[in-house]
């Protein structure tokens, strides 16, 4: 990758969004070159700080994710030549832990999702995390009928005829197995292997390859599977998809039945009781890395038990039950030339530092966060010191490393090497933008001071009004096509009547106001008769839109998309959300009650949202907004059969048959809402032993009471 690129921390948005735009293409392009035809251009690690580039961006300006990132693709793009694969059970990725201590909350998290005390009573498998291409083989009738791809997880590309030139994966299971198996693992090149391909093609004068994972990808995706059978690929089986029966009761039992049926399996799997055991292999593993003769990058660890398993589900894109250990990110030092501040949509000052340029990992860096100002002071999120206490200055020698592989942070200072003429840095208490006042916000319940400095100038920062249109027209807002940063900026700046975009209601006039200017934005450079229909037409396009979606563009701070859904399930429409936020205002009675009730949504979240409603300027933005545009009902999605789709549901007390967690998953698995407080609006109330003051509540205002066998029926077990 160019040294030459921008740091992420000094993109506009504009940039960032260009920068994202052609990383898609060169990342896209470059996947083709190694997967598809296989003569890659670049080196790994260049291919690599490619894609880590174009997650930073992504971190640093999420409204700006393409449909198209590299990012959302789980492997590479299908090839043109091969036939498309729907996968009977979807092939989802793992959640990822850094530190010993992440490994011990997911453990503690296993243990309180199903309600168990932490007694070591829960074994956990432990296996290396290996670093090819992820495959599923599907066997009917014990013969091998089809191999796909991971894909995007839900749709991969058939590479039969290339898994059948791999010795080692069996096209004929034994005897006796169940009628449907579809085995999953990992398709690589071992190092030695992939030595001696790159030997020989030296020697034959041809173009030597990057690294054994995209060799091994390339490879499988080979259009003439004799292409495929001259490299030596290897595979190893640790899961499963689709079984018409379970020959074990246990993951390790899996995986021994796998080993049964001729698949490899990975011999540095273990199954493991305690954390320090499980930490302890993760060690062993890790020392054990350079001398394996394949790529690993962390280790996984899974519940051994399937009903275990079960119990614990999935989120929306990964098992409550595993979990991918990675191994440390790589560090450098570097020194720390400058602190610049960025004003962000609701005003946040944040502390970039800017570095002399230096390689992490393959990766060069040149900037990286420093959080807030008292993570520079030295000081952590509750007043505990972080670094033994020592600030970061500039001029300092900084230990930089990338976060989980991606967002580089300081994360240490060299003190010995610190100038003696250094001065502690002083965060600003005005806006670098607009010269308003920043402030630090108390928090009137706890009295704790937020970390965050925050510019009081709202709409009058520059920065902030035009952060905020570009939030609104966003991809997850209402991502008008043709209106992105760069046209914000042009239509912010105009200083032309019929031109100017300065709140969101003046997008849905701006082609009104066309009409009778004299100064026609099809004549405007970068613009053209063509492209302005388009953009009206986009425009208008979204004069309808669901209400989460209006709600996530309106901008409150502490609402994201999963908060916005929330309150568009709860409300159902905009008119009664609206109502709602100013009946609240108070921050009493049964509107502020029944908004703390919903359940995601706590005191902080609400308190910004009544704040949000409170400020007449925002009213007055969203009154103009809603004589152009029409926020659509939220339809609660349809459960067949259920009987408690659309029900407001509360849990309390000592539940005995299930903890709260499976009992709030299995609710809303039905279309049911769960509420964390009981109001008029609820259903029902389902008390387990030692109910208290929810209880009371229901029999006063007469929501129906459960216990949880009635639960149960109601549901149907």
């Amino acid at each position: 990758m160019s040294t030459e690129r921008k740091p992420v921390s000094a993109l506009s948005i504009e940039e960032a969004g260009l920068e994202l735009d052609t990383l898609a293409k060169e990342i896209a392009r470059h996947d083709a070159l190694y997967h598809a035809e296989d003569r890659p251009e670049i080196s790994d690690a260049d291919y690599d700080a490619l894609k880590r580039r174009n997650d930073a961006i992504e971190a640093a300006f999420p409204d700006l994710v393409r449909g198209d990132s590299p990012s959302k693709r789980v492997g590479a793009a299908p090839a043109s030549g091969f036939k498309l694969v729907t996968h009977a059970r979807p092939m989802l990725s793992l959640d990822n832990t850094f530190s010993d201590e992440d490994v011990r909350d997911f453990v503690a998290s296993v243990y309180r999702f199903l309600g168990m005390i932490p007694d070591n009573s829960i074994a956990f498998t432990a296996e290396p995390k290996i670093d090819g291409l992820s495959m599923s083989l599907r066997y009917e009738g014990g013969r091998l009928v089809t191999a796909a791809t991971r894909g995007d997880g839900t749709v991969g590309e058939n590479v039969t005829a290339n898994i059948l030139t791999i010795k080692e994966i069996p096209s004929e299971l034994p005897a006796g197995v169940p009628d449907v198996v579809e085995v999953r693992g990992e398709v690589y090149m071992g190092k030695t292997d992939f030595a001696a391909l790159n030997a020989r093609m030296a020697e034959e004068g041809k173009q030597t390859y990057v690294n054994p994972r995209n060799t091994a990808a390339g490879s499988l995706r080979q259009l003439d599977p004799k292409m495929t059978a001259q490299r030596k690929l290897r595979f190893f089986a640790y899961a499963w998809g689709e079984l018409s029966d379970m020959p074990a009761d246990t993951q390790m039992g899996m995986v021994e039945k796998f080993r049964e049926w001729s698949f490899p399996v990975n011999p540095l799997m273990k199954r493991l009781s305690s954390v320090e055991e499980i930490i302890a292999h993760y060690n062993e593993i890790g020392l054990q890395r350079a001398g394996l003769d394949y790529d690993i990058d962390g280790v996984v660890y899974k519940v051994d038990r399937l009903d275990l398993q079960g119990r614990l589900g999935y989120r929306s894109r990964s098992p409550r039950w595993a979990t991918a250990h990675k191994f440390p990110a790589e560090q450098a030092l570097t020194t720390l030339t400058a602190i610049d501040i960025q004003v962000g949509r609701t005003g946040a000052l944040t502390p970039v530092a800017r570095l002399v340029p230096i390689t992490v990992g393959g990766v060069v860096v040149t900037n990286a966060t420093l959080h807030n100002e008292d993570y520079i002071k030295g000081i952590g999120n509750s007043g505990e010191p972080i670094r033994e206490g020592r600030d970061i200055r500039i001029g300092d020698t900084v230990i930089v490393q990338r976060a989980g592989d991606v967002i580089p942070q300081i994360v240490d200072v060299v003190l010995e090497q610190r100038l003696t003429d250094a001065v502690a840095y002083e965060f600003p208490r005005t806006c670098p933008v607009c010269g308003s006042h920043a402030v630090r916000e108390v928090n009137e319940k706890t009295g704790k001071v937020d970390a965050v400095r925050r510019c009081t100038g709202g709409f009058v920062c520059q920065a902030q009004a035009i952060e905020h249109l570009k939030h609104f027209v966003s991809r997850d807002a209402y991502d008008i096509e043709g209106l992105g940063s760069k046209q914000i900026d042009f239509f912010f700046a105009s200083e032309d009547p019929a031109l100017q975009i300065r709140t969101a209601p003046d997008i849905f006039t701006l082609e009104a106001r066309q009409r009778n200017s004299l100064a026609k934005l099809e004549n405007i450079d970068g613009f053209g008769k063509v492209s302005v229909g388009k953009l009206y037409a986009a425009i208008n396009e979204r004069r309808e839109i669901a209400l989460n979606r209006f709600i996530y563009a309106l901008g409150i701070r502490h609402i994201g998309e999963t908060n916005a859904k929330l309150l568009a399930r709860a409300y159902g429409t905009y008119a009664a959300f609206e109502t709602a936020m100013r009946d609240a205002a108070s921050m009493s009675g049964d509107a502020w009650s029944e908004l703390n009730a919903i359940e995601g949504i706590g005191e902080v979240v609400a308190r910004a949202l009544v704040e949000f409603f409170k400020e007449p300027r925002n009213v007055e933005v969203i009154e103009k907004l809603l004589k152009e545009v029409r926020p659509q009902e939220m339809v609660a999605p349809t459960t067949s059969g259920s009987p408690v789709a659309g029900k407001t549901v509360v849990f309390t007390g000592s539940l005995e048959k299930f903890t709260r967690d499976e009992a709030k998953a299995r609710a809303e698995s039905l279309g049911a809402k769960v509420a964390g407080s009981v109001s008029k609006k609820t259903d029902y109330v389902v008390a387990g032993a030692d109910a208290g003051s929810k209880l009371v509540k229901a029999r006063e205002l007469g929501v129906e009471v459960l216990d949880e066998d009635g639960w149960l029926a109601l549901i149907g077990g």
